[in-house]
């Protein structure tokens, strides 16, 4: 599976959960360290675990386990690495504190809504 459709696959699963204001960003013109952040935000950190427990299991069977993880303690931030793919899945006040959006805002974007 190409890594654009990795990420939708990721989009799609944080959607299913009811994850707010997902984006893609490509990132393939401007990093070499992965090719799309899938980038989202839940309600509270129940919210959080919930949308990153449900990406980490409906991955298994598209890319497999999740290469590296961070962030499943406190759940400010949890970070999910399929190489290709990062999702990132914030409390809204650390999404809007870190703002990765505006610090790869060179990066085209695409927003998911309940249509993906």
């Amino acid at each position: 599976m190409e890594s654009q459709e990795l990420a939708r696959a990721v989009a799609r699963f944080a959607l299913e959960k009811k994850a707010h204001d997902i984006i893609i960003l490509d990132l393939r013109s401007l990093s070499d360290m992965t090719d799309f952040f899938v980038i989202c935000h839940g309600d509270s950190d129940t919210h959080v675990k919930a949308i990153a427990e449900s990406i980490t299991d409906k991955m298994i069977p598209v890319a497999g386990k999740v290469h590296h993880q961070e962030g499943k303690q406190n759940l400010h931030w949890v970070l999910l690495d399929y190489v290709h793919v990062v999702a990132h899945i914030f409390l809204p006040a650390t999404r809007q504190f870190y703002s990765l959006e505006r610090l790869w805002g060179d990066a085209p974007m695409e927003e998911i809504h309940e249509d993906l």
